[in-house]
């Protein structure tokens, strides 16, 4: 049974980005550093277009893995795709993530403004939803079929999704740095505040894989 996942660095307090996000600091100030031991693994390497056999093989790679292979459609948040705030203008901005982008599935991006579908190469679409994370969702768990929806984020679109009582599941990667600032992911969760129960651990050499299931 498919289930609505989200995946996540978080730093030792709390924060998925650092202070101060731009579009020269996407992640904020320090933020990059939450991401640095995925960027070594042969399974990010091999995502974003590298040889295979390229990037280290361990425990880490093992939880990317499995995600990317189990994953059907996406949800992320504007602010994940764009740096730019308020209507879409020319020329328009296609992702952080060049013309072949790494999720090979839809992608389904919250907005306050319509935009058309924006096809990439190697199979990756976004759709632009305005009517919210509900509606989003929605249309991923359509479209991802009998495989996940992975929540992509940032922080207000995961907290959206659990306030809604839509996700399922919370993989936190937890790296260990302390960022001091930034955007905090578990806060905003609504009324009564989720119940989440600790389904596995998985150590890694540079981030701990906290798996938690939502009720």
């Amino acid at each position: 049974m498919s289930k609505v996942k989200a995946q996540i660095s978080i730093s030792l307090d709390g924060f998925i980005a650092g202070p101060n996000q731009s579009e020269e600091h996407p992640l904020g100030e320090g933020g990059m550093d939450l991401h640095e031991w995925v960027f070594k693994l042969s399974s990010w390497q091999q995502a974003h277009g590298r040889e295979s056999g390229e990037g280290d093989e361990n425990p880490s790679n093992a939880v990317i893995q499995e995600a990317q292979e189990g994953t059907g459609a996406v949800v992320m948040g504007r602010n994940m795709f764009a740096p730019v705030r308020g209507e879409w203008t020319e020329p328009a901005w296609n992702g952080w993530w060049g013309d072949e982008p790494p999720f090979h599935t839809p992608v389904f991006v919250l907005t306050h403004h319509e935009r058309e579908p924006l096809e990439m190469e190697g199979g990756t679409t976004f759709y632009f939803v305005t009517e919210g994370v509900e509606s989003a969702i929605v249309q991923a768990k359509e479209a991802a079929g009998d495989l996940d929806v992975s929540i992509g984020g940032g922080a207000a679109t995961i907290q959206q999704a659990i306030a809604a009582g839509l996700l399922d599941e919370l993989l936190l990667n937890q790296v260990p740095i302390v960022l001091g600032g930034g955007a905090r992911l578990l806060e905003n969760l609504g009324e009564p505040a989720p119940k989440l129960e600790i389904e596995r651990v998985v150590a890694g050499p540079e981030a701990t894989h906290l798996y938690y299931a939502l009720n």
